[in-house]
């Protein structure tokens, strides 16, 4: 039988990473609660968000032959957990706590399907200084207002960036390594979709 996958996001940036490893999926978004509970660590929390949301999927989609992948990012520094920006006001002041130093970002990856797996990157990231008139000329563009820690590493926000250790992929959305590991203990191998 064959198994369908099913990516439980509709973000575009991981659904063109999915793409470029050459992965047949086909996207399910459905609205969950992402608020942070009390006490919860940032490994925790991206965990459960990204199960949380493939079993959203999964329950109303309800048949054994999908895997759904549900993913989530946090942008994390001083231990403070960095979501999307809720305005200009929000994402200047993420802005200026992420400049002139390293910051860590967390990408949890999850599949369900008969079974449950999850699995986390963890990068870290170092800015440069950036100046208020930087910072608001960025949040113009409109890059910054759909994206954790309010910038795009893969866009605009790539200059920023002095160097990464980590996973680029996860920094982005999706850590692509993560994701073929747990699609292949699935019994997905990436490299045989091009066969």
């Amino acid at each position: 039988m064959m198994t369908t996958l099913v990516l439980a996001s509709a973000s575009p940036r991981r659904r063109e990473l999915l793409n470029q490893i050459g992965m047949r999926f086909r996207q399910r978004v459905i609205e969950i609660d992402e608020t942070a509970r009390e006490l919860e660590s940032a490994e925790d929390y991206v965990r459960r968000v990204a199960l949380e949301k493939a079993r959203a999927v999964q329950r109303e989609l309800g048949h054994d032959e999908v895997l759904v992948l549900g993913a989530d990012t946090a942008v994390v520094v001083d231990e403070i957990l960095l979501g999307k920006p809720a305005d200009c006001a929000h994402a200047r002041q993420m802005l200026r706590l992420l400049s002139g130093r390293a910051h860590r970002v967390l990408s949890a990856v999850a599949l369900v399907g008969e079974r449950e797996a999850v699995r986390v990157s963890a990068s870290a990231v170092w800015f440069r200084a950036l100046s208020d008139a930087e910072i608001d000329t960025y949040w113009h563009t409109g890059e910054a207002q759909d994206k954790a820690g309010a910038y795009a590493i893969q866009g605009l926000g790539a200059v920023f960036v002095e160097r990464l250790e980590g996973s680029y992929s996860g920094v982005m959305g999706l850590p692509l390594y993560e994701t073929a590991q747990l699609l292949k203990d699935f019994g997905i191998q990436v490299l045989a979709q091009h066969a």
